[in-house]
């Protein structure tokens, strides 16, 4: 969104990035920065680092950086916008009239409104002669009143408009009903019709309070059996999970992920109001990172069936790569949460959970039932397989004491099994030694961006153009010594836009920093800031004139080289034809 740049000036000074950050961190100094643990993932020692005097943060774990207003998206899931605002908000700023963020924001708010209202109409129908059958279902799966009411629970009637009108008689535009995904259109009339008809409807709701879609489940064994709502300018189910809004609040200590709404809701019902659900899709980064912002501990429940076990050694690695302490919960007597605790109670749940296996026991016991082993050659086999998987385990004492549960389980003595994970262990190093070496060896693969979206075709010439902006960020008056430099000198297209952004803002008068550039994704800014890192040398017009050298030379060796292979393959096409008897 277009902000003036004196505007989003303005908004740095008055937001200092180390109060900001502060309010979130527990930061120390440490020279000229500041440093505490990450709140974008798990680490034990400190890694996150803040420039007061830059105005920046950056992650060496995570690699995620950039100004005060990048830090407020990552930290509270927000648009760019959004979090303009909220800085603004902080530091009591009038937020100047943009016509593209007014008309994005004004979207927003009329989406949620209506999804709202769509909550509610869906509440209210459970309740009136059209949603009996909605409302009998509800209750034979051992909902009552108060868990509806909590949830929001409601029931799409099966109508083909009976929403579409409801909300038409609000004011509400046909097209928002389809931006929404409440609406669909008919290819055969034009017309549009409910997305969903016959249906108990779980609203989906954010953290922050905002109803962003819904889940609609039918009450047969008809498919799908999930209806989800389409992803929307409000709505992305790769970073929202079902039933967070309720157990953010929760004071147990850790959550419950599982895979169905009905679980999470029945959870909830039976006193585990930690519980959340995936929307309709496999776990991802996104969720686990957000999972890790109000905890440290996740109680993974996934089905039993091969589907579920996948599923749960996928979620795994995601999980503790955000740093949280993964359990597993396997059922016994139930396919699901929901069933166990209608058969057996809270109680019975509750000791299950104290029973629950940490990961590596958990992986350890998949692996065991890929083997049988009353055979010698699959006990061999689940030898092999399992010292490699405890060798990645970090602690030697983990080593040690999963070592000994496996030779125990393959009947082999503790020291047969030591010798076997010790080996195991030294392989893995090895190739890591080697495969750091490789790196190491090419310096070049040292210097690319951590996103592999943002990499660098000429790194001599991108290094330059590196340490150019750096120093232009840190002394904006280099820029009248930047004559006759232009953005397609440069072999980075990423740098190349700062650069032309950092000229227009100087030749403004506007002040240059960090929170003048705009429209740059969180990924390039955290780039920025790495490298506003990566370069802290001395400032200096001769430093300047060197990289501004660099970047003309390496521009004309590489036009020099394009034109040449461009006459190579001109002349090659001029002999084939010679060869086929055309005249050239």
């Amino acid at each position: 969104m277009a902000f003036p740049p004196s505007f989003l000036e303005e908004l740095a000074a008055r937001n200092p990035i180390e109060e900001v950050v502060g309010q979130y961190v527990n930061l120390r100094r440490s020279g000229s920065n500041l440093f505490g643990l990450c709140p974008f993932h798990g680490e034990k020692t400190a890694s996150f680092s803040v420039n007061p005097e830059k105005g920046i943060y950056y992650c060496f774990g995570c690699h995620k950086g950039g100004s005060v207003i990048n830090f407020q998206m990552e930290i509270e899931g927000l648009s760019y916008p959004d979090a303009v605002r909220a800085l603004a908000k902080r530091a009591g700023m009038e937020v100047p009239e943009d016509a593209q963020y007014q008309n994005r924001y004004h979207q927003q708010e009329r989406l949620w409104a209506l999804s709202k209202e769509a909550a509610r109409f869906y509440h209210t129908q459970l309740y009136s002669p059209a949603g009996e059958e909605g409302l009998a279902y509800a209750q034979k799966r051992g909902m009552p009143k108060s868990t509806l009411t909590r949830f929001g629970i409601g029931f799409a009637p099966n109508a083909w408009s009976s929403l579409c009108d409801a909300m038409m008689a609000k004011g509400y535009t046909e097209e928002e009903l389809k931006q929404s995904g409440l609406a669909s259109t008919s290819q055969k009339t034009g017309k549009v019709y409910d997305r969903f008809r016959n249906r108990l409807m779980f609203p989906i709701i954010d953290v922050r309070g905002n109803v962003i879609g819904f889940g609609g489940r039918v009450m047969d064994d008809s498919t799908p059996k999930y209806l989800n709502s389409p992803e929307t300018v409000i709505f992305n189910k790769r970073k929202n999970l079902f039933a967070l809004n309720l157990a953010k609040k929760s004071k147990l200590g850790y959550m419950i992920l599982v895979e169905g709404y009905m679980d999470a809701v029945a959870l909830h019902q039976y006193g585990f109001d930690c519980a959340v659900a995936s929307l309709g899709t496999s776990l991802t980064e996104e969720h686990a990172a957000l999972l890790s912002r109000y905890t440290e501990q996740v109680m993974l429940i996934y089905d039993g069936d091969d589907a579920g076990q996948n599923a749960t050694k996928r979620a795994i690695p995601m999980l503790e790569k955000a740093g949280l302490q993964v359990k597993v919960l396997q059922m016994r007597d139930a396919k699901d949460p929901d069933e166990f605790l209608k058969k057996f109670g809270a109680d019975r749940f509750r000791l299950l959970l104290e029973e629950s296996s940490n990961r590596v026991e958990y992986q350890l016991r998949a692996i065991q039932k890929k083997y049988d082993l009353r055979e010698d050659d699959q006990r061999i086999q689940f030898i092999g397989e399992a010292a490699e998987f405890i060798s990645t385990l970090g602690n030697a004492v983990q080593r040690e004491i999963y070592g000994g549960r496996v030779a125990e389980a393959a009947g082999i003595s503790a020291d047969s099994m030591k010798i076997e994970v010790n080996k195991a262990f030294k392989r893995r190093i090895s190739r890591e030694k080697k495969k750091q070496e490789r790196i190491d060896l090419s310096p070049a693969a040292g210097h690319q961006p951590k996103d592999r979206h943002i990499r660098y075709d000429n790194i001599k010439s991108a290094m330059a153009e590196e340490s150019l902006i750096a120093m232009l960020l840190r002394e904006p008056a280099l820029l009248s010594s930047c004559d006759g430099l232009s953005q397609e000198l440069f072999s980075s297209q990423l740098l190349g836009r700062v650069y032309e952004q950092l000229v227009q803002s100087f030749g403004q008068g506007i002040e240059v920093s960090l929170a003048s550039l705009t429209d740059f994704s969180p990924e390039e800014m955290s780039h920025i800031a790495l490298l506003l890192q990566r370069h802290d040398g001395p400032v200096s017009e001769q430093a300047l004139a060197d990289c501004i050298r660099t970047i003309r030379t390496e521009h004309q060796m590489q036009t020099t080289k394009s034109a040449k292979n461009n006459d190579d393959l001109l002349s090659f096409q001029k002999q084939l034809l010679a060869r086929k008897g055309f005249k050239t």
